[in-house]
């Protein structure tokens, strides 16, 4: 007759060792990925892969590896119209006899079609194009303190000169 083995449980013998079944240590020690080929994996510090980084930056005219270059002053003007060509407002609009699209410039890409489009600003082409066929574009009209305002700028520059 033999006697009985005690088994311990695997998860009570893997408590603090480094092995724990984990296989190659890197990969469960919590740093995230190290990276595999060429610049993967090196992150901001990585400084000695980034010296190679500089010179290829340089290479293709940059001034650095890292963030952004130039600025931009708050002051300046940002044209914040949303933009849509005559092609695109065909395809999304179809057949409708008017068409309204406030905050938007009408661009003379494609063909124009019969139908009248209210926007607030239309290239000369998209004009020309629409009015050859048949269409319109009604133009919002600006008021009367913001034309005021692009004159005192045009005046102020004209003084400067």
């Amino acid at each position: 007759m033999g006697f009985k083995v005690i088994k311990r449980k695997k998860n009570r013998r893997y408590r603090g060792s480094k092995g724990c079944g984990g296989g190659f240590r890197q990969k469960r020690r919590g740093k995230g990925n190290k990276g595999g080929v060429g610049m993967s994996g090196t992150g901001k510090r990585s400084s000695q892969k980034m010296q190679h980084g500089q010179i290829v930056a340089k290479e293709h005219g940059f001034e650095k590896y890292f963030g952004k270059s130039g600025y931009t002053s708050a002051s300046t003007a940002k044209d914040k119209k949303d933009e849509m060509n005559l092609d695109d407002i065909q395809k999304v609009y179809g057949d409708k006899k008017e068409i309204v699209l406030e905050g938007y410039k009408i661009l003379g890409r494609g063909e124009g079609f019969k139908v009248t489009i209210k926007a607030e600003t239309a290239s000369k082409s998209a004009i020309e194009k629409m009015e050859k066929a048949g269409g319109k574009i009604i133009i919002k009209e600006v008021p009367i303190r913001e034309v005021k305002k692009v004159e005192k700028k045009v005046e102020a520059k004209e003084k400067k000169k």
